[in-house]
């Protein structure tokens, strides 16, 4: 499977992820992208600075920048667009998620339902 379709980097988020990196004192190697559980919807994104890559880090590299998701999150993360916006009233990463099933009213969390098997 190809890098982009387990997650996506939009120029705008490549861009913003560059940025931080250049800035970083002691730089870091890249990003962490993980899911924990909070919010009003059970699931919220949590960013981070990668030092060091952990064993359960799976790499996805796009758009000339790696972000790191532990497996543990890439089941709730897979084919999930990673945006960077800015305007009047926000700014931050925003995700298009096809396996969120709901959202939170604030839009800082979301749920999945487990499918029957």
């Amino acid at each position: 499977m190809s890098q982009e379709r387990i997650f996506t980097i939009t120029d705008k988020a490549a861009e913003r992820i560059r940025m931080l990196l250049e800035r970083r004192e002691p730089p870091a190697v890249g990003i962490r992208l993980t899911t924990k559980v909070a919010g009003c919807s059970g699931f919220m994104y949590d960013i981070d600075y990668v030092d060091a890559p952990a064993p359960e880090d799976v790499a996805v590299t796009d758009k000339g920048v790696t972000l790191y998701i532990d497996r543990a999150s890439l089941a709730y993360l897979k084919g999930t667009v990673m945006d960077w916006r800015e305007d009047k009233f926000e700014t931050g990463f925003v995700f298009d998620n096809p396996n969120a099933t709901a959202l939170c009213g604030c839009g800082e969390s979301f749920m999945v339902e487990e499918k029957a098997g």
